[in-house]
């Protein structure tokens, strides 16, 4: 048994920082939040015992900061940090900061981090293991010659690829010779911005590939199993947007080899706590190593809804040095859907849609579940991703559960901003994503179709708009004048957002 932990700051913000917080509630261990001074009144800053400023809105001045990070960790008084996803949460040199501060990083060690954090190290790293991997290269191509020469030989089409990170950052798609020079150019230069590293691979295009991973879960006793897998192939420009599981293309049978395999994948690397192996799978059904993310995906909700898991509580009990509760994977029940909320306005390229939130109801009803840090009111900032939340249904079957979240979807009303909603609704609507066999190219494919679809608010969502604002007018009204004839303080203020008091900012 290792550290009894009793106080978490979560690096992180918004929905996942919530979600985080709200686990930690239940086990009874006392949260740190920390804000940059855009994100001073945001919800996970509410959520929290204590809330620390940690900078400008720049990410590299704030939630990048590891040394304000460290600083607020250790003025809280905090036993361990939880990174969330994305920021530093795949960071090795952050994991071994944390350790030389006393903290306990809910998370892999910095090895397995570093082994599987530049793609054409993993990749080397699982080819000897005896991982399938897609045919490529696995060490950065230096030179545009090299480039050349490794296409020509695997063969066209191919990708250009970031070696330092993912995302759809540094990825490029190449028909034939003609455009592989143009193409490594933006590779390498889009890499460099985004990761500062213009290291990049080349692979094999597989063609109408699904996109399969599979959640597995170790701890530091030597036990690892997965938690089957999830299928995220409803992707636009290589950003996922909706994820299900079980995947409908996979059976028993290959669940059990692909989880097999991610778990020599982690096995390989020494690996702890919450990881992610991602494939592709190809029209024959063989399934071949893309990335390992060592950390808790965006979309672990699903997991959670067919297994009956709190991955969270997994990750913080296993840092604290207790054993998996389970030796062996869990069969899927029933079957769970996510779509992701965005402020993004799909005819403008997905542009983002940042401003205020004016009017927000969000959906509810049986086995519906929505992780999110906004609120009505709330500002979508410019600086950070524009995700509202994640929303996502449970249902005994695969058309329950798409029915489900059509309904939920149908229910969600934001006003003030552009999202994706409309887009949303028309994704599950088209026949190739009902018939279950869509792949990773659909959306591009059906982008004009999808955005030609039926996008008008379903009267539900209308009734439930018009009942918002009628409410709010009215609250408006009553709460402009006091008794005495001065102003009214806020609602904001007046609104109880937890049962124990507002946390101490600093």
């Amino acid at each position: 048994m290792g550290q009894k932990i009793r106080k978490i700051l979560v690096a992180n913000r918004g929905e996942i920082a919530v979600r985080v917080m709200r686990t930690c509630r239940e086990l009874g261990i006392s949260t740190v939040a920390i804000f940059s001074e855009a994100d001073r009144d945001a919800l996970h800053v509410r959520t929290a015992d204590q809330a620390y400023c940690v900078g400008p809105p720049p990410s590299r001045e704030s939630y990048l900061a590891e040394d304000r990070i460290i600083d607020a960790a250790k003025r809280s008084k905090a036993d361990a940090i939880h990174p969330g996803y994305g920021f530093l949460s795949e960071n090795p040199s952050f994991v071994r900061t944390c350790e030389k501060a006393g903290l306990v990083f809910i998370g892999p060690p910095a090895s397995a981090m570093t082994a599987m954090g530049e793609k054409t190290r993993a990749r080397t790293q699982m080819s000897q293991a005896g991982v399938p991997i897609v045919p490529g290269t696995t060490e950065p191509l230096r030179t545009f010659e090299a480039a050349k020469a490794s296409a020509d030989k695997i063969g066209y089409p191919v990708m250009l690829k970031a070696a330092g990170g993912g995302g759809g950052k540094g990825l490029r798609t190449v028909d034939g010779p003609q455009g592989l020079e143009s193409a490594w150019r933006l590779a390498r230069s889009e890499a460099l911005s985004a990761f500062g590293n213009d290291a990049i691979y080349l692979e094999k295009l597989l063609e109408r590939p699904h996109h399969i991973e599979i959640q597995v879960f170790a701890d530091a006793h030597g036990t690892c199993i997965h938690l089957n897998e999830r299928e995220c192939s409803a992707q636009r420009r290589h950003q996922k947007v909706i994820e299900e599981t079980p995947s409908p293309i996979v059976p028993p049978r290959m669940r059990d080899s692909m989880g097999q395999v991610a778990i020599k994948a982690a096995k390989a690397v020494g690996y702890i706590g919450a990881g992610t192996v991602e494939f592709l799978v190809d029209a024959q059904r063989k399934f071949y190593f893309l990335e390992m993310n060592t950390r808790l995906q965006v979309e672990h909700p699903i997991t959670e809804w067919v297994t009956g898991l709190d991955l969270v509580a997994w990750q913080i009990k296993v840092a604290e040095g207790m054993k998996l509760p389970l030796d062996r994977p869990i069969s899927p029940r029933g079957h769970a859907i996510e779509a992701r909320i965005y402020a993004e306005d799909p005819a403008q390229r997905f542009l983002p849609s940042p401003g205020r939130i004016r009017q927000l109801a969000f959906p509810s009803g049986h086995f519906v579940r929505n992780d999110t840090g906004a609120y009505a009111g709330y500002t979508v900032s410019t600086y950070y991703d524009p995700l509202i939340s994640k929303l996502s249904v449970w249902g005994h079957s695969r058309q329950d559960a798409i029915a489900r979240l059509g309904r939920a979807l149908d229910e969600y009303v934001v006003t003030g901003i552009t999202t994706n909603i409309a887009y949303l609704r028309s994704v599950l609507r088209h026949p190739e994503f009902t018939a279950g066999n869509y792949d990773t190219g659909l959306l591009d494919r059906e982008h004009a179709a999808l955005l030609a679809a039926d996008g008008r608010a379903p009267l539900p969502a209308v009734i439930a708009a018009l009942v918002v604002a009628h409410e709010r007018d009215r609250q408006r009204v009553a709460s402009s004048q006091r008794a005495d004839g001065s102003a009214s303080p806020s609602p904001w203020r007046q609104l109880s957002w937890r049962r124990r008091s507002a946390p101490e900012r600093r």
